[in-house]
């Protein structure tokens, strides 16, 4: 059987990483990815391996130790990533939403100081937008930075950070009014700050705590956290780009590839999905044949393997389009949109293939059963990405009377 997801006019570098990322997973990834789950275990050796393979520095320029490949490469691998385990996924992503920052929008003195160290694998990055009480709402951040001399003083609490503790680098959103009049629109009053710190928990740095590990239902194994700033004093030459104001765009850049990345992931579970339904619907019998000879079966079969090729298609469509350097945000909302959506759908079929056992934390489908739901999130909810898709269809559309 031809794998489904195949991507076409791919080159030989392309596909030569693509199979030994897919190797990687297969041998390191997905027989341990289960009990490393269930336990909430770091997955360090696995992190230790990708850092070997250079994903770190996948997309990140050759001339900063990287392998500056596109994000089409990139999204590809976030597939089979996800694949095997979508919290490894997570730990990259972040990372890379950082470094892209970075590579579009730093000033040069900050991409010779981060960008190797990066591509290396040796400074892992994580962003912070959220605050506890913010929701979809980025321009109610109340994190606020001061001007003070040479230095800017931080002060606030985040939320939802990936890699919050194992981060070395953290890209962090917060309002500063310094040379924005009161009453200016609120995205044009943002900053994004390079905030490096310790890894761990508690005080990592004078006036920047990260509390602990958020316990979550699913998403396990990688760090999500909360992040406190008070009177955490950070020098002028780390404002990202070297000027206030222009947080927001910067942010906005670096989610929109992240949604290609959230759309891969999306990808890659209901592949899983669809290889634990078809396979287990051909080993376990019922009436005298296995179920996968019964129609109602084969329609499900058809339904999921029909859903991952499409929510493949688009992601790709979204990457090559960002690759292109064309603008892609309705691409990039579309895919996440419909790659979430469906992967919540095809991994709900293969559990309803299980039957009872699809309920046995024995069977892998338990665990991508509780994985599923963080992707209607992250990134931006469903509803959030159907607004950017209607005002983007309504630009493009506008009636002519």
């Amino acid at each position: 059987m031809s794998r489904l997801a195949q991507t076409a006019g791919l080159t030989d570098v392309q596909q030569e990483i693509l199979a030994t990322v897919r190797d990687f997973v297969d041998k390191e990834i997905l027989p341990v990815a289960t009990e490393l789950e269930h336990r909430d275990e770091y997955p360090q050796a696995i992190v230790d391996g990708l850092k070997e393979l250079g994903l770190f520095g996948l997309m990140i320029p050759e001339e900063y130790g990287g392998l500056g490949e596109s994000l089409l490469t990139y999204a590809l691998c976030v597939e089979e990533i996800a694949r095997g385990w979508m919290s490894v996924s997570g730990i990259i992503n972040t990372h890379f939403i950082v470094a892209y920052m970075l590579k579009q929008h730093g000033t040069q003195e900050q991409k010779d100081h981060f960008l190797p160290r990066m591509a290396a694998g040796d400074i892992r990055g994580a962003f912070s937008m959220s605050e506890p009480g913010l929701g979809s709402d980025v321009s109610a951040i109340t994190s606020k930075a001061v001007k003070d001399g040479e230095e800017y003083v931080l002060n606030g609490q985040k939320m939802w950070l990936t890699n919050g503790g194992t981060s070395s680098l953290v890209a962090v959103l917060v309002r500063s009014d310094e040379g924005h009049p009161e009453g200016a629109a609120p995205h044009k009053s943002m900053t994004t700050f390079l905030v490096e710190k310790e890894p761990g928990f508690g005080e990592v740095r004078p006036g920047l705590t990260i509390p602990g590990k958020i316990d979550k239902m699913g998403y396990k194994g990688v760090d999500t956290t909360e992040l406190i700033m008070d009177g955490l004093r950070v020098p002028a030459d780390r404002v990202l780009g070297g000027v206030t104001g222009r947080g927001f765009y910067q942010m906005m850049d670096g989610v929109e590839v992240g949604r290609v990345n959230v759309a891969a992931r999306g990808c890659g579970v209901a592949q899983r999905a669809f290889e634990l339904g078809v396979s287990y619907a051909q080993q376990r019998h019922t009436f005298g044949k296995p179920i996968a000879q019964h129609q109602a079966i084969q329609f499900k079969l058809a339904e999921m393997a029909t859903k991952v090729e499409a929510a493949h298609a688009m992601m790709v469509n979204a990457a090559r389009k960002k690759d292109s350097g064309e603008r892609n945000d309705l691409e990039a909302g579309m895919a996440k949109y419909l790659a979430s959506e469906y992967c919540k759908e095809v991994v709900e079929d293969a559990f309803r293939i299980h039957g009872g056992y699809g309920f046995s934390k024995e069977y892998e489908i338990e665990r991508l059963y509780r994985e599923a739901p963080m992707l209607l999130i992250g990134e931006g909810t469903a509803e959030i990405q159907k607004m950017i898709i209607g005002r983007r269809l309504l630009e493009e559309y506008r009636f002519q009377g």
